[in-house]
């Protein structure tokens, strides 16, 4: 059977992936990151299926729903994206909603994050500190729906976040589903600002806001880490995509507001305001002559602003700072997604070669500790190599943004799938300036997408796995891109007169 034979007998793009993300829905009760105690399949006398051939049944549902999304989203670009006659982005939309609408009733997949959030939240709510003490020293039902690994550590995100995990547990006392539900709400909320945001972004950039929706929100990374994972990545993002757009309209402290409410979220947030200050300094009209009394002038309101909220946030959620001792994360995870990790696991071998004894840790170390003086290195460099200049700084900007937090989390020591919401968000707005952007970005996802199972193991050391993920993805990726990119389309809004141009190149020859 041919290629193009095969993918034109799935139905419209819309139906497949609303049936995939169904099937993912049903299968997330038994094959997704299921309750240890209670649940919904034990309130339906259909506990089941989360086991023996119960299980592997719901297991295959969560493949399935993932591969038919894929396929979905394949077959969108295909026909509506990159084809001659491209849809509208008010029907891109309009299949988004569609495709996302199954998982709100959906249980936690590919994470159990969600279940640590809710016992953070109770700790602060109980009286304990979560920068201190693991879940461990506060029993009660959320502890035990919390992944061992994960017990007896303290947590690395901001005050929002335990003021939030503070007012749900509040709500809900120690009723798990509804927890749950809570957050789902917020995920989908985070994910609305996102989709809403991106498009525009990329209008803003001059660049073609269908593919910008496609790549950056449409994504199976983002739905599937975004909603159906509930991680607070969602909220984060939403919050620094709106705050962007409001920089590139010129609403500089409007921006930064809300950046700085992500950082309260989580700090990794921070590392698009750098970059916002560089776009103030460019667009600003007021009598400052000076670049360098620009620079400071912005640099230090914004700072200011920053922490004015910082504290605040701090202040109402009953938190306090132990969060920034706690910035660099737990070092438990170990997976090559993060380079210092994929190096350590190349040279041990090796080194067992020489001495039976040669340890592990000790590479992983040594990685990590130059991974984090690089990446020190790496985003001073994307700062003031994206500096732009005064008749060219949104693009600059933008592509420094995602340059930066590409050098943040390769060279972390821990590196998540959802982590790079923060780059596939933005990437798809810069892609109509470097062909080679799109279709590796989209490869990677759909790799990544196929990367971790229901319940949040993942099978990047399965070679034989990884290997046909990726050659999947190469075939579907073929599919999709074949065709060239689409003008602009016309019926859009065009951009501000502000907005530079830095092509003169076509879009529909980038891919020829």
């Amino acid at each position: 059977m041919k290629l193009r034979s095969f993918f034109d007998c799935f139905p419209r793009s819309g139906v497949l992936g609303f049936l995939a993300t169904f099937i993912l829905a049903l299968g997330s009760f038994g094959g997704g990151a299921i309750r240890y105690r209670g649940g919904v399949l034990d309130s339906l006398g259909l506990e089941f299926l989360s086991y023996g051939h119960g299980a592997a049944f719901s297991n295959v549902s969560v493949w399935l729903g993932i591969l038919l999304l894929c396929i979905a989203w394949v077959v969108l670009a295909h026909r509506k994206v990159f084809s001659d006659s491209p849809a509208s982005l008010s029907d891109l939309q309009h299949t988004l909603g569609l495709w996302i609408i199954p998982l709100v009733a959906a249980a936690p997949v590919l994470s159990r994050d969600v279940y640590s959030y809710l016992m953070q939240g109770a700790m602060l709510r109980d009286g304990f500190d979560p920068y201190r003490e693991g879940a461990a020293v506060n029993p009660g039902p959320f502890l035990l729906e919390v992944s061992h690994d994960w017990r007896n550590t303290t947590t690395p995100y901001g005050p929002l976040h335990l003021g939030i995990g503070d007012l749900i547990t509040r709500l809900v006392g120690d009723n798990v589903t509804l927890g749950v539900f809570c957050y789902k709400i917020l995920s989908i909320l985070g994910f609305a600002a996102i989709a809403w945001a991106i498009p525009r972004i990329a209008q803003e950039l001059d660049a073609n806001p269908q593919i910008a929706l496609w790549l950056g929100v449409m994504n199976p990374v983002m739905i599937l880490h975004m909603i159906a994972g509930m991680h607070n990545e969602s909220i984060m993002v939403g919050l620094v995509s709106v705050g962007i757009l409001l920089t590139l309209r010129r609403h500089f402290f409007a921006g930064v507001a809300l950046v700085a409410i992500a950082v309260s979220l989580k700090a990794t947030a921070a590392i698009a305001l750098p970059f916002m200050v560089w776009m103030a300094v460019w667009f600003s009209t007021k009598k400052i002559h000076s670049r360098v009394a620009r620079f400071f002038a912005y640099g230090i309101t914004g700072a200011i602003e920053t922490f004015a909220i910082l504290v605040a946030i701090t202040r109402i959620s009953g938190s306090n700072w132990g969060w920034v001792a706690e910035i660099s994360g737990n070092s438990k995870v170990i997976n090559p997604l993060a380079l210092p990790t994929l190096l350590a696991g190349a040279v041990a071998p090796l080194g067992k070669l020489f001495d039976e004894d040669f340890a592990y840790n000790a590479p992983l170390a040594l990685f990590r500790t130059a991974g984090s003086i690089l990446m020190l290195l790496g985003l001073i460099a994307a700062w003031w190599f994206f500096r732009g200049s005064k008749d060219n700084w949104r693009v600059p900007a933008i592509t420094g943004i995602v340059v930066a937090y590409t050098v943040a989390f390769t060279l972390n020591s821990v590196t998540l799938p959802w982590y790079y919401a923060s780059i596939i968000s933005l990437v798809g707005c810069i892609t109509w300036q470097r062909s080679w952007i799109l279709p590796l970005v989209s490869w990677l996802s759909l790799v990544l997408a196929f990367a971790f199972t229901g319940s949040g193991n993942h099978q990047l050391y399965n070679l034989l796995w990884m290997i046909c993920a990726m050659a999947g993805a190469w075939v579907c990726m073929d599919y999709a891109l074949r065709r060239p990119l689409p003008a602009r389309d016309a019926s859009l809004p065009e951009p501000d007169a502000h907005a530079v141009h830095q092509s003169d190149v076509p879009a529909e020859n980038h891919l020829r």
